[in-house]
């Protein structure tokens, strides 16, 4: 059965994006020449579906290219068709966070399911303790303002399960609930 797990990164005091939106270096670790190749080989063997917010899609209307070649489901509070590009389907719900999450474990079967943004989704998936578990990419910044993630987070309990430190972050994964049974 599918897990679902939340895989952002964000900066050491607790920002996902600088201020007007810009990247502030953290997804340096991914882009590098000297990235973590075994986490992005991991996340690419693991990912069978993907859920992003509209933002997070940004205003493509044809959808953006990745190396996920897996379906994307875009929250979204405007109906569109769905779109595909280059390998990967992105589909738009507006049926709130268990609607997309129920099209993406379908879409997943025994692969898991990937929420990858933005920090809104990241925080209606955890009040709606829907996430298996969380696997954060720390970037050795800090940004001292920007779109901040655990913005009003309910209090959560949370299993380490592994550190792993690469040129450009520190990749960090917990466990929020018990992964449900096959």
């Amino acid at each position: 059965m599918s897990r679902v797990f939340l895989d952002l990164a964000l900066s050491l005091d607790g920002f996902m994006a600088a201020p007007g939106g810009a990247d502030g270096g953290l997804h340096d670790w991914y882009f590098a020449p000297d990235a973590a190749e075994d986490i992005k080989a991991e996340l690419l063997s693991r990912i069978g579906a993907i859920i992003l917010g509209r933002a997070a899609f940004g205003t493509a209307p044809d959808g953006f290219d990745t190396e996920y070649h897996v379906p994307h489901f875009i929250l979204t509070h405007t109906p569109r068709p769905s779109v595909h590009r280059g390998g990967a389907s992105f589909h738009f719900v507006t049926g709130g966070v268990h609607d997309a999450l129920t099209q993406a474990c379908a879409a997943a079967g025994d692969r898991d399911v990937c929420v990858a943004g933005g920090a809104d989704v990241a925080r209606q998936f955890l009040a709606a303790d829907l996430l298996d578990e969380m696997q954060l990419h720390v970037a050795p910044v800090l940004l001292g303002g920007g779109l901040r993630l655990f913005t009003d987070a309910p209090p959560t309990r949370l299993k380490h399960l592994r550190t792993v430190q690469s040129a450009h972050a520190t990749h960090v994964t917990y466990r929020l609930r018990t992964p449900p049974q096959a």
